[in-house]
């Protein structure tokens, strides 16, 4: 039977190894951690449950999908709910704006708030949407690194709308140009960090994200986004995929321009094929060793990081929801830190999720489990411990005067993840949650192909490859590299393993 060697267990790995299982490979993925999930951990603090990395869900049918091509309702496996409100915004100046799901809703809520025309705000949504659906197809669906892409019809309708994709201007420049409240103008910016961009530097092509998330939807899984980690896993097992976890990949192994197979902490394994949905990086530098490394590539700009602050709370908050958002007051100073002086700024924008307002079991009664996020550089030798303590103290500070609450004595427990425990629990270089950043107008065609242009067989997903980070990406990474590997004759759509 042909050999398919995945390599970690993050979303994309485990989406790829049920494309391939699915297709007729008989998968085994390597993980080098004791469990699945990669970012997508989960953890208990006391009576407090917390996901420990991606904190929002979109484009849900990604997941359904792979379900559905194993010939399995999804809703035995995995159910969500959709969000409304989405996320809750806040500025220093008292002002605040309900993302509502309905389209007519948030645009009526942002005109009461901030005074900005109702259709204004809707055209916005609809030129998200446009740009969406004629560049998906061929951007997100699709390699940007074979000539089929381009001679494809899909390439057409990318065509019809190059005047309306910014690739001249950035995302800041575009949102200034069609709206004069800084406020909103803001909010759409914000959607840059989706893939740890600065929406002063990349390019205004990113405003098609605002669509994912107000003309789809947001949604909450059943169970938190772990669940949907763990309902991957557990199809990926009915077809007979085989996981090995604390077997950390050593080396891929090669025999001329192909792969071989590849060789982990404890012993070899053959392979046709070779899926890594680890970091690009140290796949070529740890794993690759006597394989030329596509250097310009791999010295691409990283993307931000993230310092985290899991608290549990001992209240609640009715005017908070699910997401929250208490924004800077000086947008680009903050990106500048992150970007340019490799530092946080003292006043930076704080994201809270908050699960326990979705499914109050998940924190004590009359408390809430506090996922509190502030955009940070990727590693680079900084003191984190001090950055730590100062931008503890700045959240603090602001949530304090925003919320007319002194929140410290309200935290009953605590942890925090930074930059540096990010990479050494998932191999992101640098701990950068998106691989490279999207900061040129290139970005797109300048991230690594998810296939190798030297070695046969060798396949890459996960979010530091095409078409780039968060779950909807990394699941459709998982799809680009399923169509790309070789067909198998002998193709299974029934459980081995039931």
């Amino acid at each position: 039977m042909t050999k398919a060697a995945v390599i970690g267990a993050g979303i994309g790995g485990i989406a790829a190894s049920i494309r391939l299982a699915v297709k007729g490979f008989d998968v085994t993925v390597f993980e080098a951690n004791e469990t699945f999930g990669g970012k997508m951990q989960e953890f208990w603090l006391g009576k407090y449950r917390f996901d420990a990395g991606p904190s929002l869900f979109t484009m849900p049918h990604l997941v359904d999908e792979l379900f559905t091509l194993a010939g399995r309702n999804p809703s035995d496996y995995f159910t969500y709910t959709r969000l409304d409100p989405i996320t809750h915004y806040f500025w220093a100046d008292g002002s605040h704006v309900k993302a509502y799901a309905n389209g007519d809703k948030f645009a009526a809520e942002v005109n009461q708030q901030l005074g900005v025309p109702e259709q204004a705000v809707m055209d916005a949504l609809a030129k998200s949407a446009q740009l969406y659906k004629g560049t998906a197809d061929t951007f997100l669906h699709k390699s940007l690194h074979r000539l089929d892409t381009y001679i494809n019809p899909d390439v057409l309708k990318a065509l019809s709308c190059l005047s309306d994709l910014g690739l001249t201007t950035t995302m800041h420049q575009e949102n200034a140009k069609q709206f004069s409240d800084h406020r909103f103008v803001q909010l759409l910016d914000r959607f840059a960090t989706y893939n740890g961009s600065d929406p002063y530097q990349a390019p205004g092509t990113l405003n098609i994200i605002p669509h994912l998330e107000h003309n789809i939807g947001a949604f909450y899984p059943d169970g938190g986004i772990y669940a949907i980690a763990a309902s991957l896993v557990k199809l990926a097992e009915e077809l007979g995929v085989t996981f090995k976890y604390n077997e950390a990949v050593k080396q891929i192994l090669t025999s001329g321009k192909s792969v071989t197979g590849l060789e982990t902490s404890q012993a070899k394994y053959k392979a046709d094929v070779v899926v890594s949905n680890m970091d690009v990086v140290p796949t070529y530098r740890r794993l690759l060793p006597n394989q030329k490394a596509p250097e310009k590539t791999l010295q691409q700009p990283r993307s931000s990081s993230a310092l985290i602050f899991y608290w549990g709370i001992k209240r609640t908050f009715p005017e908070l929801h699910v997401h929250n958002i208490f924004f800077s007051q000086d947008y680009k100073t903050e990106f500048e830190h992150i970007f340019k002086h490799k530092s946080i700024s003292p006043d930076p924008t704080v994201y809270i999720n908050i699960t326990s307002k979705a499914d109050p079991q998940e924190a004590p009664a009359g408390s809430e489990n506090w996922f509190v996020m502030v955009n940070v550089p990727h590693n680079q030798g900084q003191d984190w411990e001090q950055l730590t303590a100062d931008t503890r103290q700045a959240v603090l500070q602001k949530l304090n005067k925003m919320l007319k609450t002194d929140i410290a004595p309200l935290i009953e427990e605590e942890r925090v993840l930074d930059p540096i425990l990010i990479e050494s629990k998932t191999s992101s270089f640098g701990g950068a949650l998106y691989g490279s950043s999207s900061n040129n107008r290139m970005a797109a065609f300048l991230r690594h192909p998810n296939f190798s242009n030297k070695l046969k067989g060798l396949y890459f997903c996960g979010g530091s490859v095409h078409p780039g980070g968060g779950i909807p990406l990394c699941l459709l990474s998982a799809k680009i590299v399923g169509e790309l590997a070789p067909a198998v004759h002998h193709v299974v759509n029934t459980p081995k393993h039931a």
